[in-house]
């Protein structure tokens, strides 16, 4: 038979618990929204925030003050993980082309260049001789790969390093590439990674357009995918 005084104490601890979560659902939201200004159209906002908040209720079970005197500092970066394995379990970039992916950068790369500006999707459809609808599945993959943690993305479209290192080292290499870039370079990947502003804002800030940012982005990537190559 079970304690009416135990089950109603239990009771009282999981209506906190709730109480605690919900008082932090506001800010869940405004992470959500925040990280919808980077992704697709097709991404709904409503599946972030449920996502958030589940993982949010599941943390509020296992807070102890004692040990984090912070609740949302202890969620925070564990219920924006939980968003970006929502956007890993997509599985986008692996069902796109690889192949595509990159030849599509080094297109609009050459095309940014000569015209400083992207091409289009026709533009692209006919210089590659690809349906434009595998162009566009590729291109919506690759900015949603492009909000995963450096360490990933270096691997994620080259499946060779993964062979090369361990992630370990790879996350250590990955940081002395980044000391080694220009100031401009370093100042992107900072307010694009460590303060989450999107390309809008970097572009208003540094004064350069948002097609140029996210090819200094991928060029980023690439150097630090030869930098790994050489010293793995």
């Amino acid at each position: 038979m079970k304690n009416p005084k135990l089950a109603s104490y239990n009771d009282n601890v999981k209506h906190q618990q709730d109480e605690l979560a919900l008082s932090y659902l506001p800010a869940v939201k405004a992470m959500a929204y925040r990280l919808k200004e980077r992704l697709p159209s097709f991404i709904d906002t409503v599946d972030l925030v449920s996502i958030g908040a589940e993982e949010l209720v599941k943390l509020a079970r296992r807070y102890d003050k004692n040990l984090n005197d912070s609740f949302w500092g202890y969620s925070k970066k564990r219920v924006y993980g939980s968003m970006l394995d929502y956007l890993r379990s997509l599985d986008i970039v692996s069902r796109s082309n690889r192949k595509l992916i990159k030849a599509i950068d080094n297109v609009v790369q050459k095309h940014l260049n000569e015209f400083e500006e992207e091409p289009t999707d026709e533009y692209l459809s006919k210089v590659l001789e690809e349906d434009i609808s595998k162009i566009r599945e590729a291109r919506v993959a690759a900015n949603i790969y492009l909000l995963m943690p450096l360490n990933e993305q270096i691997t994620m479209l080259d499946d060779e390093i993964i062979d090369v290192v361990e992630k370990e080292e790879l996350i250590e290499m990955t940081r002395d590439a980044l000391s080694s870039l220009g100031e401009r370079e370093q100042l992107i990947i900072q307010l694009y990674y460590f303060e989450e502003l999107n390309l809008k804002e970097i572009s208003s800030i540094l004064n350069i357009t948002q097609s140029r940012i996210s090819q200094i982005h991928k060029s980023v990537i690439k150097k630090i995918q030869e930098k790994v190559r050489v010293d793995g």
